[in-house]
């Protein structure tokens, strides 16, 4: 279906692909990985269209239908949310709107054209019928649900949405038209639980190809059935599921490093031959030899260890057992109550996993928590010797946008070494000369990274985080759930990503119209009591 051949490319000194291969067969799935910067979204670039290899092709179908979900979308009309999804069926939308042009022409039989104009409304009529464009209402309602938007959401204005429920309009323009190849950047960064289990499912059952770059784990297990990582340069392809990859590259590391180590041992007897004896004429021609031989082996090159980065928060102050009470907490909105007589006992060391549908209100009780917002009745009680560090996605909005990442590292801590703030910046993605970028030209994704990072390295004896590994990739999740892990406070928080829920929790509260639902256990153990993955899933 798409191939790419032997391409080369180089962005200033930077070579991303050097005779580098790989291959989307029809109906697969594929999952792209890599580090940051590795080339991933380039791949998609050149599979469009937008971007060309400088050395070797790229090779596609000239009426391949092609589908491209990316992160930096913000184009959309003015127009209900369903229209907008609608307009992404493409060609049938097109027929679509034609059609009501059509049929509001055919109300004026005085017209000169209007034999015309029924030719032509019957050869339209005829291939949006064969084409399914009386089913699009519904399968754009049906996937506009399956993406977490109520009936009102649906028919009402995407200018009345934020940014997050815009991208997932986007998301599910592309679904929507179905085309033969699905490139899909980060599909889940704005998506909760319950639209992300229905994404897998979609995925699963499309009869098209999907290629996808995606930091959720879990979603990478169920979907894919292959991956192509790119590695210095290079394409390796993994047949199988992301643990599949994962441990299969753990072997060809070690046969590689193996082989590495063999050959060096091998050269390095030839060349201690050839300087012991280069100086004897009796052993002349086998020194000339040995060398010749040393000259013409294909050297193989230094394996790439990849280094997974690590965080130790500072020991923070211990606090008293009784960390945070809320009492008898309400909060309304308007006419609308979020919460009704919320009381909960959160005591040290333990870690609250708060889950609920869309509109259940867990941001809103992360904020009253957090102190960051006043309860309608009812009392936040913040227990003895408490230090509170509160993480929101808002938060990079407060980064000043004249300071480099180390500047604006060094301003939060202006006591830490160099050495501690560059290991801090690293963990979260910042490393070599990225720590010199002004954060003015960060993306959203890096700003929310150093804004984490800002909170974590104080290291307060309670932390409440509303998603906390938005935009982190694989690699910094796992250095951030080692740190929470380890980290000797008590953390409160809200998180889409299943592997990061399995990890950190030890109690999960459900919020539900008829008040929260206390499980005690880990989020597997939830899982198995309610027999879903989230509150919003049917059982």
């Amino acid at each position: 279906m798409v191939e790419l051949s032997n391409i080369t490319k180089q962005h200033g000194s930077q070579v991303l692909f050097l005779d580098a291969s790989m291959k989307v067969n029809p109906g697969e799935k594929v999952g792209l990985v890599g580090a940051n910067g590795a080339g991933k979204t380039t791949i998609f670039r050149m599979i469009l269209g937008e971007d060309r290899p400088d050395e070797g092709s790229v090779e596609r179908p000239k009426r391949l239908t092609l589908g491209y979900f990316r992160q930096d979308f913000a184009e959309w009309r003015a127009r209900s949310v369903l229209a907008e999804t609608i307009a992404g069926a493409g060609p049938l939308a097109d027929l679509g709107e034609e059609l009501v042009t059509l049929e509001a022409r055919l109300g004026d039989c005085d017209a000169p054209d209007y034999d015309a104009v029924i030719e032509r409304y019957g050869e339209v009529q005829a291939q949006y019928s064969e084409r399914g464009g009386y089913d699009l209402d519904a399968r754009a309602r049906s996937i506009l649900s399956g993406l977490g938007f109520r009936d009102e959401e649906v028919d009402g204005p995407i200018g009345a949405l934020s940014g997050g429920w815009r991208m997932r309009v986007q998301l599910a323009r592309i679904l929507l038209s179905r085309p033969e190849l699905l490139l899909l950047d980060e599909p889940t960064n704005y998506l909760d639980i319950e639209s992300i289990v229905w994404l897998e499912s979609w995925l699963r059952d499309y009869p098209g190809a999907v290629l996808m770059t995606c930091h959720d784990r879990d979603v990478l297990n169920r979907v894919v059935r292959k991956v192509i990582e790119i590695d210095g340069g290079k394409f390796r392809t993994y047949t199988g599921d992301y643990d599949a990859y994962e441990r299969a590259r753990v072997l060809d590391a070690a046969q590689r490093e193996a082989e590495y180590e063999k050959q060096q041992a091998m050269l390095e007897k030839e060349l201690r031959f050839i300087e012991r004896f280069k100086k004897q004429p009796s052993k002349a021609s086998q020194v000339q030899s040995r060398a010749k031989k040393v000259e013409k082996i294909e050297k193989i090159e230094p394996p790439r260890r990849i280094v997974e980065r690590t965080f130790g928060f500072r020991k923070p102050d211990r606090s008293g057992n009784d960390v945070l009470a809320l009492k008898s907490v309400g909060k309304r909105y308007g006419n609308r109550s979020i919460h009704q007589g919320v009381s909960l006992m959160i005591r040290r060391t333990e870690r609250w996993a708060i889950m609920g549908e869309n509109g259940a209100g867990k941001t809103t009780l992360l904020k009253m928590m957090a102190s960051a917002l006043v309860p309608d009745s009812g009392e936040v009680v913040v227990g003895a010797s408490v230090g509170l560090g509160y993480y929101a996605q808002h938060q990079m909005e407060q980064l000043d946008g004249t300071n480099s990442v180390l500047e604006e590292l060094e301003a939060h801590a202006p006591r830490a070494g160099m050495g501690i703030l560059r290991q801090l910046a690293g963990a979260f993605g910042f490393s070599g000369d990225d720590v010199d970028k002004p954060i003015s030209v960060l993306s959203g994704g890096e700003k929310a990274r150093l804004a984490l990072a800002k909170m974590l390295y104080d290291a307060p004896n309670l932390l409440v985080l509303d998603e906390p590994t938005n935009h982190l990739d694989l690699t910094t999740k796992r250095a951030l759930v080692k740190a929470l892990s380890d980290y000797e406070g008590t953390i409160v928080f809200v998180s889409h990503d299943r592997a990061f829920l399995r990890a950190l929790a030890t109690r999960v509260v459900e919020l539900t119209p008829e008040g929260p639902r206390v499980y005690e256990g880990s989020y597997d153990e939830y899982v198995k009591t309610v027999g879903r993955e989230a509150p919003g899933l049917r059982a």
